[in-house]
């Protein structure tokens, strides 16, 4: 488990996120407060953002196969 979130939550230099970013658009939270109430993020907005992440991975990958 620990290697797990270690592996995840790894901010890698070629892209400068992680991978739980590259995937989930957020940072990794340890804990979850599930009293805490939370305004849910709206579908249009969630996806948006994901593409914003995939692409800047993308270029990111890009400049580094070209070195």
């Amino acid at each position: 488990m620990i290697a797990e979130f270690t592996v995840i939550n790894k901010t890698y230099s070629a892209t400068k996120i992680s991978l739980f970013i590259t995937n989930y658009g957020k940072e990794l939270r340890m804990r979850a407060d599930i009293r805490r109430k939370e305004k849910m993020e709206k579908v249009t907005e969630f996806v948006e953002r994901m593409k914003k992440v995939q692409e800047e991975v993308g270029i990111a990958l890009k400049k580094l196969r070209r070195r």
